[in-house]
């Protein structure tokens, strides 16, 4: 019997066992908190900017931190810093969980961007050292596959906690998953890779940054372009040039300027940060628009983009190994075309049913299917072997940076369209000037808006519908940077003689 086939050993078993444990919560985290935001924003008050929060908080810190943290257990123990990294997650899934106001759920968010960035690197890390090389490959698909059914049942698990009991449950079901992990952890061997160091410096330098640009962002969509706003931004840009200032002088640094004159890289990183940005941020409004504005239950919103995760889990595996005979250009370039074209589905589909949002979520589940396996194979193929896992901490950054960008971005233009639209549908129904008034006034409420006294009958309706008309502007705007993104791959991820390479042989 060959070796890939033979029983995996103890260690492996329970290394296996405790990396799909963790990572889920990571992985629950990023896909059910979205279809609980809704009662989030109804129990705690939140206006648009609270809602971004909620979600951007955990994703600045794991965007910045994952590579820190990735170096931090290489140097100090694998085994000992995912422990502390699901610690830290579960203590501040707690503190979510029983969050009196918006402002402790965020601070609590952010402490769940920690402990991720510390347990995220941490699982395939793990994994690595401890399989086998004739068993690592088993490992890491067996993992993918916990994983893959992680990310699709969640939405709707997270659904009916919100539905049946509270949305806080979306949080405190992490505990019992953390304990069982942490009881289990005792049984994987340790691991070091002596040597290694985080850049602290440089994560600090990225952190404010991306948190600068964010905040930013988010402000201009509540107040304006007052000069608070402005000066975010302009500390933004002097964070990111401290940053590439470190790096260029670190020997340990998160991003070895050099990949940047690698072309495909380049291209595999903004294909990432275009795809991913118009999934996150219509990913984070969809959920709000089907639950808010079209009285879909949290359940079935969350089962909403169920056709997303069945394909992307059923064709990822048969799609990557068609990446690796025929080279990843021409997918790289189809998926994110479908994707963006699923997108738009999703923004055109009218209607409170089912049959509205299943030809979107289809398409863009191929889409995705299409474009993931082949990005993680051009990314890792663009740089010289020892540099892989480097290349892949980088383009997992990117993808949850992009996501936070683009969630501030996209929601400046979705506030920006909301307002515009309200004062037309209003005026369709007959709402008085003052009542118009008051509804803008109301307009980072999103789908909470409360409307004042003598509103008329069909004044509900004419918000719901004025979000709707917000929510195609900005799923046709997520279209367009996929699209995008697919031009970047068939532009960038190609050999240098334009002849297909052979796997890991595209730089």
């Amino acid at each position: 019997m060959a070796d890939s086939a033979a029983p995996l050993t103890a260690d492996e078993r329970w290394t296996l066992t405790v990396t799909v444990l963790g990572s889920s919560l990571a992985f629950l985290d990023g896909t059910v908190v979205n279809v609980a935001l809704n009662a989030v924003q109804r129990d705690l008050d939140a206006t648009a900017s609270g809602v971004q929060w909620v979600v951007g908080a955990y994703a600045l810190l794991l965007a910045a931190l994952t590579l820190a943290g990735g170096a931090l257990g290489d140097a100090l123990g694998r085994r000992r810093v995912y422990g502390w990294g699901v610690s830290i997650f579960a203590l501040a899934s707690l503190a979510c969980g029983l969050a009196p106001t918006l402002g402790a759920l965020i601070a609590a968010r952010a402490a769940q961007g920690v402990g991720a960035a510390l347990l995220v690197p941490g699982s395939l890390a793990m994994i690595g050292a401890v399989f086998s090389q004739a068993s690592r490959g088993r490992g890491v698909g067996l993992w993918s596959a916990a994983s893959s059914v992680t990310t699709l049942l969640g939405p709707l698990v997270g659904g009916l906690l919100v539905d049946n009991v509270s949305w806080r449950w979306v949080f405190l079901i992490n505990l019992p998953l953390a304990a069982l992990t942490l009881l289990w952890l005792r049984r994987v061997p340790e691991t070091r890779a002596p040597g290694a160091q985080p850049d602290w410096p440089g994560a600090l330098a990225v952190t404010a940054g991306l948190g600068g640009l964010s905040a930013g962002l988010i402000r201009a969509g509540e107040t304006g372009w007052d000069g608070l706003v402005w000066g975010l931004l302009v500390g933004a840009a002097l964070a990111f040039a401290a940053f590439i200032w470190r790096e260029a002088r670190t020997p340990w640094p998160m991003l070895p300027l050099a990949l940047l004159q690698n072309r495909v890289f380049v291209g595999t990183n903004l294909l990432t940060l275009l795809l991913y940005g118009a999934l996150g941020a219509v990913s984070l409004y969809l959920p709000m628009l089907l639950i808010g504005a079209r009285g879909f239950s949290a359940a079935a919103a969350g089962a909403a983009l169920l056709p997303l995760s069945l394909l992307l889990a059923g064709l990822s595996g048969p799609v990557g190994a068609l990446a690796d005979r025929h080279g990843p250009r021409l997918l790289l370039t189809l998926g994110p075309v479908l994707a963006g074209s699923g997108l738009a589905l999703l923004g055109l589909g009218q209607g409170a049913s089912w049959a509205a949002i299943l030809p979107g979520a289809a398409v863009l589940g191929l889409g995705m299917a299409l474009t993931v396996a082949p990005l993680s194979s051009a990314v890792m193929g663009s740089v010289p072997r020892e540099q892989s896992g480097v290349a892949s901490g980088v383009n997992n950054a990117v993808a949850r940076a992009a996501s936070l960008l683009a969630v501030a971005a996209l929601g400046l233009l979705l506030l920006g369209s909301y307002r515009a639209a309200l004062g037309p549908r209003l005026e369709a129904v007959g709402a008085s000037v003052p009542v118009q008034r008051a509804v803008q006034a109301q307009a980072t409420r999103l789908t909470e808006v409360h409307l004042p006294a003598g509103a008329p009958a069909r004044a509900q309706a004419a918000t719901d519908a004025a979000f709707a008309d917000a929510f195609r502007t900005l799923a046709l705007v997520g279209a367009a940077l996929s699209v995008l993104g697919g031009v970047a791959g068939w532009v960038l991820v190609r050999p240098a003689s334009g002849k297909t390479p052979a796997p890991g042989a595209l730089a």
